[in-house]
């Protein structure tokens, strides 16, 4: 039985001839976005639970969340080719497809314009279409570009808690080195919470210490739900955004997916942030 190799990126060869292979599966948002945004999805044969853009992605077979992923399930469809994003797992099932004939390609993770343009050479270069990830990289580029400089124009920065998940009394909120203070900053916020790096639970103190001027959510639980529970929170009703009701909840994979889309996620962001934030 041949040996599959995870190659270590970004300096990665591929030996086999990558463009025969026409069952790719796509692990992760991104990934699967910029196969479609590389005119590849033809070749896809099945994708992971966060590939939710474009639509026509969520009519494919699907081989379960990117964290948790079955050996089982991934070779049932019989791929020629796995893109799969870094973090991807577990662990064990890792090891299963390492010992099968599947070419696995790991696919970095980042969260900025550099990281974009990386996977979209990545995933280029595994298919084995590099002329048209160059054409890719550059519009991305140049969108990203403009749309980080539209968004610092505005000059006032609002301080912004983004709220992962809402458990009981606690809110999990980002702090530095995520995706969504990445998100928060090309935008032209700043993010309210400094103190930790990840996302982690926050105590009361933590919350009225950083008056959050506006609190952005993912929307995959329903934006007025979620809402409406953070109306709920007391310590909340005393910050800026409490008071002014300045909450923005946005689709989770095109807001922190860090794909072919976040410029457009940028001006988006950008957009209600300035709507939301108080004036003066």
């Amino acid at each position: 039985m041949a040996i599959l190799v995870l190659l270590a990126l970004p300096q990665a060869s591929f030996t086999a001839n990558a463009q025969s292979e026409s069952r790719v599966v796509a692990i992760g948002s991104s990934a699967t976005e910029i196969v479609y945004a590389l005119g590849e999805e033809d070749r896809l044969v099945a994708v992971d639970t966060t590939s939710s853009y474009p639509e026509a992605a969520t009519k494919l077979p699907n081989v379960g969340y990117i964290r948790a992923l079955s050996a089982e399930g991934l070779l049932s469809v019989e791929p020629e080719l796995v893109l799969m994003m870094e973090g991807a797992g577990p662990a064990a099932t890792l090891d299963v497809l390492k010992a099968s004939a599947v070419p696995l390609i790991s696919i970095p993770e980042g969260f900025s314009k550099a990281a974009i343009i990386e996977k979209i050479r990545v995933i280029g270069e595994a298919l084995e279409v590099e002329d048209k990830a160059q054409v890719l990289a550059a519009k991305v580029s140049a969108d990203m570009d403009a749309a980080i400089n539209d968004a610092a124009q505005s000059g006032a920065k609002p301080k912004v808690m983004f709220v992962l998940s809402i458990a009981g009394d606690r809110l999990t909120v980002a702090g530095t080195d995520t995706a969504a203070e990445a998100i928060i900053e090309l935008a032209g916020g700043e993010n309210a919470m400094t103190g930790f790096s990840g996302y982690k639970p926050v105590v009361t103190e933590a919350l009225l210490s950083a008056k959050p001027d506006v609190v952005l959510m993912m929307d995959r639980h329903g934006g007025a739900n979620m809402k409406e529970t953070l109306n709920s929170f007391a310590a909340l009703k005393q910050t800026p955004a409490g008071r002014n009701q300045a909450f923005i909840a946005m689709n989770g994979a095109y807001l922190l997916g860090f794909g072919p889309r976040t410029a457009d996620a940028i001006r988006e962001l950008s957009a209600q942030l300035k709507a939301s934030a108080p004036k003066g």
